[in-house]
């Protein structure tokens, strides 16, 4: 016999999951701990499609679930990318510390 988890356990988890996210780019200074909580929040988004999807058996958001990954894979490349050059040039990755606009 098989159960259903209830749509409310995915949109608390998520929600969790989202709020975590938020106040890590919100508090911390460290850029690759910005980039891990937006990938947090990212799959916050997914957990609340791919539940929505499940509840109303539909694929449509478990097909957005594919585009927000895509999203996901290359800001994470192009930010892994952003922070290596910041790291060469001003030799740190704390974002308060990198000011590219003064001279």
């Amino acid at each position: 016999m098989m159960t259903s988890i209830p749509l409310e356990y995915y949109l608390t988890l998520s929600g969790v999951l989202f709020t975590i996210g938020a106040v890590g780019v919100l508090t911390r200074r460290n850029a690759i701990i910005i980039f891990m909580c937006i990938e947090l929040m990212l799959n916050a988004v997914n957990l609340t499609l791919v539940g929505f999807s499940a509840y109303l058996g539909d694929v449509t958001g478990q097909i957005f679930v594919f585009f927000v990954m895509t999203v996901a894979a290359a800001e994470a490349s192009i930010g892994l990318a952003i922070v290596l050059a910041l790291f060469r040039n001003k030799e740190t990755i704390y974002v308060d510390e990198v000011n590219l606009m003064k001279l």
